[in-house]
């Protein structure tokens, strides 16, 4: 039997039976995004107590920094992990998640960051649409992500790890009869 995609992620087989979508419901999307974002944010303060660097005059946009990187994230990775661990076992759903979820929430983190260091650094950048903005843009931005993942990667340790395995597991586990 040949099956065939819709925009909307059901695929209709010939017998009549779709499978399910890969988005979730809006609630798991929107309230998820907004504990993943928390979650995040808390993980980077945990290291900033634990590594006693704590009193920084920047600690509110850091903090800020990581719980937008965390929240954009999740909606972005959980339909893609849903798809690609939809119909297997619980050891490739948790796999899918716990990959795409670190991933995720690192890339766009670092992108967030990138974005703010960009900010800074725009007022001494040649005007927007030139060569050479285009040149400061991009190696400003390649700049900002080493810098973040260098510096900032560490913020998520130790406690982002156990975090990510448990939010993996219950995505893996939390994922509909049908799905599996």
């Amino acid at each position: 039997m040949k099956q065939t995609a819709s925009v909307t992620g059901w695929r209709h087989s010939g017998s009549g039976h779709p499978l399910p979508p890969v988005f979730p419901l809006p609630a798991l999307c929107l309230g998820g995004a907004l504990c993943w974002g928390i979650a995040m944010a808390a993980c980077a303060y945990v290291s900033l107590v634990m590594h006693d660097r704590l009193p920084s005059f920047h600690l509110r946009r850091l903090l800020v920094t990581y719980f937008a990187g965390g929240t954009a994230a999740w909606p972005i990775v959980l339909p893609m992990a849903r798809f690609l661990s939809r119909r297997r076992g619980i050891e490739a759903r948790f796999a899918a998640h716990f990959a795409l979820l670190s991933v995720g929430t690192v890339s766009i983190t670092a992108l967030v960051f990138a974005l703010d260091y960009r900010l800074f650094y725009a007022q001494w950048h040649e005007p927007f649409g030139t060569v050479i903005w285009a040149f400061q843009f991009a190696f400003t931005t390649a700049g900002a992500i080493y810098q973040f993942l260098v510096m900032g990667l560490g913020l998520y340790l130790p406690v982002g790890l156990p975090v990510l395995a448990g939010a993996s597991l219950w995505l893996a586990r939390s994922m509909s009869t049908a799905m599996r």
